[in-house]
């Protein structure tokens, strides 16, 4: 591939974000961009390569006092080591510094993980590896500290005493559609929970950190990780999804992938009740679930607060208790937003209570772009800023909250129940919510 190739290829997605009377300057700038974008071909493992590569990079940084390099490793996890090695050998920056974003998976377990990240730490240190999750560049991820930690209203409601139960939620309306082969060495637990959304528990239980500063924030994070209960096999639901028609079009089940294995027992949805025990959230229940070939796109948190102790309009309004919680939800895809449920009362000369809600849709409140998520922590990599990127040791408290029940999954060969393309899942799941008193919120129709 030559310079002009790679920059078509790179153009064909590039956009500009600024007002439409600067067009001709957002040409300009993409002009200078791709000017900037060149081609290097080399294998892996290669050492001789990337001094190649070095010597390419030092013609195009001289002139320059200062010359910072990032690798980003978006590549499978079994040549992560011989590129961070040949790339630190052989290619690091000689006048400023060198930074390594590294993509999930990290591992497959708390064994292998640990395996990598003592191999990584022999060529890097741990200033210089990104561990990059870009669930927590997502704008909504962002806003859910602040949301928390600059609004007295709810500092003194996150606790036990006023949360009944915390819900997150993933669900794709697609299933492997041809990546079955790399997805079935993984599955929805690893590829999702374990990473995504624990991280998005850990940032959502976590108490006030001392200060916004990176350390401080994955402090709090880890102490969270390291309060998980370990999940037991009764505490987790299990499915696959299967084919069906729908209006004379086929849909297929995740064993007619020709790149799966036909005796697969691969989760392609889980839903798991985990518990954080220390002071704040003892005994809350803390539900995920998370699938594909499901019947919406969407990431959601759902925190619903426990009811009202003898609320006066329980018995005549014609209302369940269940109809009168207040539930907030953060809605992080799509149409992101915030909105919270509350009662008020119909207007009409009768007696009768409506459930609401207190909607800010960032479409409609915010006319702006969002910034896509690997923008935003490609730029915090640029600026060293570490916040929204994953430590070793949080990494390691991770991956001991799931390591047993994979094992167990896995050894076992737990035969996932089946759910059709398009559903909301398989039934264990709303058995298993029913367990802990709790409905998923993500059933009501008028959402």
């Amino acid at each position: 591939m030559t310079d002009e190739e790679f920059r078509e290829m790179i153009s064909l997605t590039l956009t500009c974000r600024i007002g439409q009377s600067q067009v001709s300057s957002c040409n300009d700038k993409m002009d200078f961009f791709l000017s900037c974008c060149h081609y290097c071909p080399g294998n892996y493992d290669s050492y001789e390569d990337f001094k190649t590569l070095d010597a390419s990079m030092n013609k195009f940084e001289a002139g320059h006092k200062t010359a910072n390099r990032i690798f980003y490793l978006s590549i499978p996890p079994s040549i992560f080591v011989d590129v961070a090695q040949n790339s630190s050998k052989a290619a690091s920056s000689a006048s400023g510094w060198t930074r390594v974003i590294v993509e999930k998976p990290f591992g497959r377990d708390a064994q292998s993980s640990k395996e990598l990240s003592e191999q990584l730490a022999e060529v890097l240190t741990e200033e210089q590896i990104y561990r990059i999750d870009h669930y927590l560049g997502k704008e909504l991820i962002e806003n859910m500290t602040v949301l928390r930690f600059s609004n007295l209203l709810f500092q003194p409601l996150w606790d036990r005493k006023y949360i009944r139960n915390v819900q997150i939620i993933f669900s794709e309306p697609f299933g492997t559609e041809g990546r079955g082969g790399y997805f079935d060495q993984y599955g929805i637990i690893r590829d999702i929970m374990q990473n995504h959304l624990l991280q998005i528990m850990a940032l959502f239980a976590m108490e006030p950190p001392v200060s916004l500063d990176a350390e401080d924030i994955r402090n709090e994070k880890v102490k969270v990780l390291r309060s998980m209960r370990i999940i037991t096999k009764d505490e987790v639901v299990v499915g696959q999804y299967k084919g069906r028609n729908n209006k004379g079009q086929k849909l297929p089940g995740y064993l007619d992938d020709d790149t799966v294995p036909k005796d697969s027992t691969c989760p392609t949805f889980a839903a798991i009740a985990l518990f954080i025990d220390n002071p704040r959230w003892d005994g809350v229940p803390f539900l995920m679930k998370a699938g594909k070939a499901l019947h919406k796109r969407s990431a959601e948190i759902r925190v619903q607060f426990r009811h009202v102790p003898g609320n006066l309009y329980s018995k005549n309004c014609g209302l369940d208790q269940e109809g009168l919680g207040n539930e907030l939800v953060i809605r992080v895809q799509p149409n992101e937003g915030i909105y919270l449920k509350i009662n008020n009362k119909v207007p009409g000369l009768g007696l009768s209570l409506d459930n609401s809600k207190l909607d800010l849709s960032y479409k409609s409140r915010y006319n702006t772009q969002l910034p896509d998520a690997y923008e935003r922590l490609i730029l915090d990599t640029i600026n060293g800023d570490k916040r929204l990127f994953i430590r070793s040791d949080e990494l390691e408290a991770a991956w001991n909250v799931f390591t047993p029940i994979l094992h167990q999954l896995d050894a076992e060969k737990i035969k996932p129940e089946l759910y059709p393309y398009g559903s909301r899942g398989p039934i264990g799941a709303h058995y298993l919510a029913a367990k802990h008193k709790v409905r998923w919120g993500d059933l009501d129709t008028d959402e």
